[in-house]
């Protein structure tokens, strides 16, 4: 919520308030006198049953109105606002609401005032007293006319004036939400309304007969309603296992897996932390102010820190509040953090990695969660296992073996693609330098083919690092090396070429595996000859770059007395 609509709300709430109890007590003088021990009976009953909310599109639902409706009838809007509001406060103080959501406080003290004003006044604009004795048609259709009004009065608030207008977060009236608005004012209106005539023939006794059943009904769909969270938990956990497995990349796997995570069981700050070696942590995902991070630097040692704990133990840990962990190590965890868990990722029985979920909230967490969690953890250790492989498979294939640079197939399939995006306009330029080292055939002579291929490794270093992210680097074959630029023009593609020409003459390769001089480093002067072409001026097809840029540099550079860049010249 932003900071003046807080500031808005507070105030609107200190003026509001009272005005509103000043003026229910004015308008519709309460029966109070005598009824003190009753009253505080009601209180009690009502905050009781607010320590058994069922959550519901994120939204508590309490049964508290169950009882309140007797209040209403019995003690007037009063009574019922003020008991409403203390048993709003236990339902507050229930669901950890802490100091950084404090605003929540009066959010729904405004709304379930304005929902008991609403209630009342339609009430008594029907024709509606409390404290009737006599119970006939006309006086229950009242009460079902109250009833619902508070429910749509509710329903209304919620969605278009807390969640649209302070969260910004607009939603259908006919919600989820709204079906359940209506199912529990059918379910306790009855038993609203049969407390009522029950305390009016037997007094406290009532609360008794009532009150106990009452109590049992909201334990038990507290329960029901758990279940029903673990249900959706275990579904939404299998639809995220899935979609890991489909992931083909470990970037992607620890991208979706901490986004969808932190989706299902919210959280302030989460980690996935790598083992390095059996000494060091890594954290190489984490979660803060609402945004994942994946270039991060933080080490941890194996002993310090949650992390240290977990990798020591073997066994996830659940902590619902700070003191039980506080002693711990150094750990990188922020000084607000209260409640958390973590969870080893297990492979072949060694601990590979760690996910810590942590809140600001005390008791954020329950045993059902950490099964979840414990669960996706599974997941995420076979679909990275999964991606890794993929990824080695696809570098063997995609990668020359020696250099480590792109294969001829890959460059293929890569200069297909760039072309393309030329013609569609994605591209002005697409350039092409294919280079050959003179005379390479000598080097292997004199040195060696193992002094040969030492110079290759070094030469495709010295590429990867000239071009750097301006293009993409492959080994053609041999001693041939080519490079792809998107988006570089004739004028800057010969700039680029003179200047690989200039990186491999101007300094000497230093070779280890001279036949000739064994022990020693050996200091190996080479150059290249250089050719390119640029399309769309000289190419009509992505096999044309390739030819045009390769006629180059035999006919304009090696014919031409080598060790010199050559523009395709049609």
């Amino acid at each position: 919520m932003d900071k003046h609509l807080k500031v808005v709300l507070w105030v609107s709430w200190a003026i509001m308030f009272p005005s509103a109890l000043c003026a229910a007590y004015y308008f519709w003088p309460p029966m109070i006198a005598g009824n003190e021990l009753e009253i505080a009976t009601f209180l009690i009953l009502m905050c009781i049953v607010s320590i058994f909310p069922i959550i519901v599109n994120e939204t508590p639902v309490f049964f508290a109105q169950g009882v309140s409706i007797s209040v209403f009838l019995l003690f007037g809007p009063f009574v019922e606002m003020i008991l409403m509001q203390v048993s709003l406060t236990v339902l507050l103080i229930k669901l950890r609401v802490g100091s950084k959501e404090i605003y929540r406080y009066p959010t729904n003290s405004l709304m379930f005032l304005i929902v008991s004003i609403a209630g009342a006044a339609v009430y008594y604009a029907i024709g509606g007293s409390h404290g009737q004795t006599e119970f006939t048609l006309e006086f229950l259709s009242k009460i079902i006319i109250y009833a619902f009004t508070i429910c749509l009065t509710n329903h209304f608030f919620l969605q278009h004036v807390i969640r649209g207008f302070f969260y910004k977060n607009k939603e259908k009236f006919f919600s989820k939400d709204f079906l359940w608005e209506i199912f529990t004012t059918l379910m306790f209106l009855p038993v609203g309304i049969m407390l009522y005539l029950l305390y009016k023939d037997l007094g406290l006794e009532a609360l008794f007969y009532v009150g106990i059943p009452f109590v049992g009904i909201s334990f038990i769909l507290l329960l029901l309603s758990n279940s029903q969270r673990l249900n959706t938990y275990l579904q939404q956990s299998s639809e995220i296992g899935h979609q890991l497995t489909e992931r083909l990349e470990v970037k992607e796997v620890l991208d979706v897996y901490i986004d969808k995570l932190t989706s299902m069981i919210k959280a302030d700050y989460a980690y996935i932390i790598d083992v390095i070696n059996e000494y060091e942590l890594k954290v190489i995902r984490k979660l803060e102010n609402g945004q994942i991070l994946s270039n991060t630097k933080e080490t941890l040692s194996v002993h310090q820190g949650i992390g240290g704990l977990v990798y020591a133990k073997k066994k996830s840990v659940l902590y619902k509040r700070r003191e039980h962990w506080a002693k711990l190590e150094k750990t990188l965890l922020p000084d607000t953090i209260e409640s958390m868990i973590a969870v080893p990722i297990v492979r072949n029985q060694k601990v590979v990695g760690i996910v810590v979920l942590a809140s600001d909230k005390k008791r954020s967490y329950d045993q059902s969660q950490l099964m979840i969690v414990d669960l996706l953890t599974a997941y995420l250790g076979v679909a990275i296992d999964n991606a890794r492989s993929y990824e080695e498979t696809k570098n063997q294939s995609e990668r020359c073996a020696l250099t480590g640079l792109y294969n001829y197939r890959y460059m293929e399939k890569l200069l297909e693609s760039e072309y393309m995006k030329l013609e569609g306009g994605k591209l002005n330029h697409l350039s092409l330098i294919l280079l050959d080292i003179d005379h390479f055939k000598k080097v292997n002579d004199t040195y060696g083919h193992q002094g040969g291929n030492e110079i290759l490794i070094a030469l495709a270093d010295r590429l990867v690092k000239f071009i750097g992210d301006r293009g993409t680097v492959a080994r053609y074959g041999g001693e041939e090396f080519v490079v792809l630029l998107p988006n570089v023009d004739k004028m800057a593609c010969f700039a680029i070429a003179e200047g690989i020409r200039k990186t491999i003459a101007n300094r000497p390769f230093l070779i280890d595996q001279d036949i000739q001089t064994i022990g020693r480093r050996q200091s190996v002067p080479i150059t290249a000859s250089i050719g390119y072409a640029t399309a769309p001026y000289d190419a009509e097809g992505p096999l044309d770059l390739i030819r045009h840029a390769d006629r180059a540099m035999y006919i304009g550079a090696k014919q031409a007395g080598r060790n010199r860049v050559a523009e395709y010249v049609k």
